[in-house]
């Protein structure tokens, strides 16, 4: 690993694993940190809690579909759902840059109040720090958040197995694709906006109907659903096999990533789950999943195998298979 920090450090891909593994694990070793889930499982005089925290720093802090405010919340409570958890309560801290206009600020802790009501969820604590101009870009803010784990959910990234299908719960690369274009000023014809929403309701569903068959839940951000499922087949010691002919990407963020040269299967999403799903309960999941909010584009994208674990492979559309690795790299920094 480089002697400094570096950009593709905040990849969320292979420079981001490499840096939690030498520096952090190495540094905060503990068995519930270690397990490197969205959220950590705390039992607290027998009530089973997930907490987590998260910073975001995404620009442009406007985007369409959303804003950085927005973003954080819904961001954290997703964390929290991926563990199979109902999020409670948040907290959020702010970095402001000297010469932030008010108005900015209203409008983003507006948003933050409207993404929480309609989560159900309360912000009930938080900090503010103002640095001079020039120290940072506006506005950085961290959210943290807990939620209640019911008893029997037993939701983890090493918990897939074999036979198991690969659900995705929408479109990819919405988010990146958004970023991207209001970053770069790029006039790309095409309808973007960041599909930035919580999933917490959609999770709570699926695990009501078929209790026991949902395995495995992550929200591919940062580095996209290859790095994702990566880290999920490292995780659950198996292999993956998806299919390219049963990837959902809208056709102009298609158009847009064949344009650029990016793979949207690298690109960011905050309002899209992956679940390892029993493939007997696989079918039902998704037509449950079709009749949610933000989940209208579900589908299965592949399975688990027992060959060639911690491997991901894409069946591409003529027939061939290559391996997926992780995000490598950074190619579109400050996503989220």
């Amino acid at each position: 690993m480089s002697d400094r920090i570096t950009i593709d450090h905040g990849s969320g891909g292979r420079a981001s694993l490499e840096l939690l593994q030498s520096v952090f694990l190495a540094g905060f070793d503990n068995p519930i940190l270690n397990n490197t889930e969205d959220s950590a499982l705390l039992t607290i005089n027998r009530e089973r809690l997930a907490f987590t925290t998260d910073s975001y720093v995404v620009e442009p802090i406007f985007f369409p579909g959303g804003n950085i405010g927005d973003l954080a919340v819904n961001g954290t409570i997703n964390d929290l759902a991926m563990r199979g958890a109902v999020p409670l309560y948040l907290s959020t801290g702010m970095i402001l840059e000297e010469g932030l206009p008010i108005a900015d600020l209203r409008r983003i802790v507006a948003s933050m109040r409207r993404a929480a009501d309609l989560a159900g969820v309360r912000i009930v604590a938080g900090d503010t720090k103002v640095v001079p101009a020039g120290k940072a870009d506006r506005i950085f803010i961290n959210t943290s958040g807990i939620g209640v784990v019911a008893e029997g959910v037993d939701i983890g990234g090493s918990k897939g197995l074999p036979g198991d299908k690969v659900i995705l719960s929408g479109t990819m690369a919405d988010h990146g694709i958004t970023i991207l274009c209001q970053r770069e000023g790029l006039t790309i014809r095409g309808d973007f906006a960041s599909d930035t929403a919580p999933l917490h309701h959609m999770v709570a569903a699926m695990l009501a109907a078929q209790p026991g068959k949902t395995h495995v839940l992550r929200d591919p951000t940062r580095g996209g659903v290859a790095t994702t499922l990566k880290e999920l087949a490292t995780a659950s010691k198996v292999g993956i096999v998806i299919r390219e002919t049963s990837l959902p990407v809208r056709a102009a963020v298609r158009g847009a990533c064949e344009l650029l040269g990016i793979d949207p299967l690298y690109l960011a999403n905050e309002g899209k789950l992956l679940a390892f799903v029993a493939p007997e309960a696989a079918d039902q999941a998704v037509a449950l999943l079709r009749r949610l909010p933000h989940g209208e584009d579900a589908t299965i994208i592949g399975e688990l195998t027992a060959d060639h674990p911690g491997e991901v492979l894409l069946e591409t559309v003529v027939g061939s298979r290559r391996r997926l690795d992780m995000l490598h790299g950074q190619p579109l920094p400050r996503i989220c």
